[in-house]
């Protein structure tokens, strides 16, 4: 059963009948300070009322974009501060790929298995998963598939050929399965030694949703680019890539329009982005991740239940078939409550609610699927 929404608001979501659901997937890891913030619509409004599109993107000077890039950057070391805006996440892979390219002249990559990093050529070319991407051959050639955590495939790499090496920290899609420390370190060193690129996706985890603003401050491990989307723009579309100048400034000459983009970083979309992000902090909402995280892991024990997988409020419910998270969708709707599963881990009941998700809420939503798991 589709859900017809017509409204959004906080951390729920309405349907035509005026029926009110708590939002459990907050649109996809998007929605991380809530639906229609306030202090986000306000942004929107005043940036829509002021100009929206002028001109293409690194022509003017905008101050919703250079506003947005300043402040991530006061939050990011020296080699990730300098910013380029794109419209998605898989715009951000794509502009990552051709960074790496560019900087060492190299043509491979390096992609885990049954990783998602988005559903252009770019991104498509890094799914190791046949099904999803035999239908578009051919792609870009030489990409070589390790799995997570695996060190010693690591040896077995043509480091001479290269360019980038992309990975997840959790790897969302297949049931957000943790990276291991020693193995993002081991990836860290091989990228140092061989001037390969380590390009980090946190598209999904990103601006708050593991607790800290990026989930890679958790493994002290820091990449050379770092690709971000979803939450990004609060609520509106956006993604972006940040590297160092030096490495950015690559992009901007031999050709001089090496990266280009129409509505990248669009001043709408800027402004609504600036304004979660300073509710992300103003509200502190990433000091309670972890305890609501704490608090989900501990009310979900069930025999039917096998795991609650994920870090912080990016968890998945691991259950026993597709069909029984199916039917555990189906009947949360009746409870008013929104879940939806995983792409490569159809087996699990997706939880990253908004960041603003009270534990009350969090109570109500596990009673319910406890309730629901006895029926099945």
């Amino acid at each position: 059963m589709a859900l017809h929404v017509v409204k959004a608001e906080g951390n729920y979501l309405f349907d035509e009948n005026g029926k009110r659901y708590l939002d459990l997937i907050a649109g996809i890891s998007v929605c991380n300070v809530g639906h229609q913030h306030p202090s986000v619509v306000s942004a929107v409004i005043e940036q829509a009322q002021a100009f929206m599109h002028v001109m293409v993107y690194g022509e003017t000077v905008q101050t919703p974009q250079s506003m947005y890039a300043a402040a991530l950057a006061s939050h990011l070391p020296e080699s990730l501060s300098c910013c380029y805006f794109v419209n998605s996440g898989a715009e951000a892979i794509d502009g990552a790929m051709k960074l790496a390219k560019r900087v060492t002249g190299r043509t491979d990559f390096v992609a885990q298995k049954d990783a998602y990093h988005g559903s252009s050529q770019g991104p498509l070319s890094l799914m190791s998963n046949e099904y999803y991407s035999q239908a578009f051959r051919p792609l870009l050639p030489s990409v070589h598939f390790i799995e997570q955590n695996d060190i010693e495939a690591l040896d077995s790499l043509p480091w001479d050929r290269i360019a980038g090496v992309v990975v997840e920290t959790i790897q969302a899609e297949r049931g957000t399965q943790i990276g291991d420390l020693n193995y993002l370190k081991a990836l860290r060193q091989k990228c140092t030694e061989h001037c390969a690129l380590l390009i980090f996706d946190e598209i999904q985890t990103g601006m708050g949703r593991t607790g800290t603003l990026f989930s890679y401050e958790q493994f002290d491990v820091i990449p050379d680019v770092l690709v971000l989307g979803k939450a990004l723009g609060g609520g509106m579309p956006m993604g972006a890539f940040l590297a160092s100048r030096p490495l950015m400034n690559t992009l901007s000459n031999n050709p001089i329009l090496g990266q280009i983009t129409t509505f990248g970083g669009h001043p709408v979309a800027c402004a609504a982005g600036h304004a979660a992000f300073n509710v992300l902090l103003d509200q502190k909402l990433m000091d309670t991740v972890s305890s609501k995280s704490n608090l989900f892991k501990e009310l979900l024990i069930h025999p039917q239940i096998k795991q609650v997988h994920g870090m912080g409020l990016l968890l998945a419910v691991e259950l026993d078939s597709f069909d029984i998270v199916n039917e555990c969708i189906q009947h949360m709707l009746d409870q008013n409550l929104f879940a939806d599963w995983f792409l490569y881990a159809p087996h699990c009941l997706r939880i990253c609610p908004p960041l603003t998700i009270t534990n009350q809420e969090i109570e109500l939503a596990c009673t319910s699927i406890l309730q629901i798991l006895d029926k099945l």
